[in-house]
Parts: structure tokens; sequence; C-alpha cells
């Protein structure tokens, strides 16, 4: 299997402060913003209240600047 592009299904993921709780069994989950998949051993970036997922820094950035924009509507 490629570490870049896991195989298998997409797992269902319970979002918490400091950790993730695995409520289907699976591969990687959805970044919300790119729609990539995200391996579960590289999964480090999260939104608790939104319940989102994120690749990395930048992808959480870019989805709290939305956030912001929306609220400002």
């Amino acid at each position: 299997m490629n570490k870049h592009d896991p195989g298998g299904p997409e797992a269902k993921v319970r979002y918490g402060d400091n950790e993730i709780t695995i409520l289907k069994q699976g591969t990687h989950v959805l970044c919300a913003v790119t729609g990539e998949r995200i391996p579960l051993d590289e999964l480090k970036y999260w939104n608790v209240d939104l319940q989102e997922a994120y690749r990395g820094p930048a992808e959480a950035t870019q989805r709290w600047k939305q956030l912001e924009a929306e609220k400002r509507k």
C-alpha cells in the first residue's frame, strides 16, 4: 500500500480535544478542505466543534479564515 494514497475504507472518527475515537475502522479520513485522504497515523489537525479533519496546518488555517469571513457577513 502506498503511504500517501491509503487504500481501504474511510474511517468514521469522533474528534476530541486531544484524541480521536474511531467509531468505524478504516485506513483514512478525508480532509474537509481539499478532500484528500489522510492516513489515520498521519492525522494531526482537526476541529472538535465542526468534527472536521485537515491535511495540515495550511488547510486548518484556510478553514479558520473561511469561518471568520463567514462570521463577518
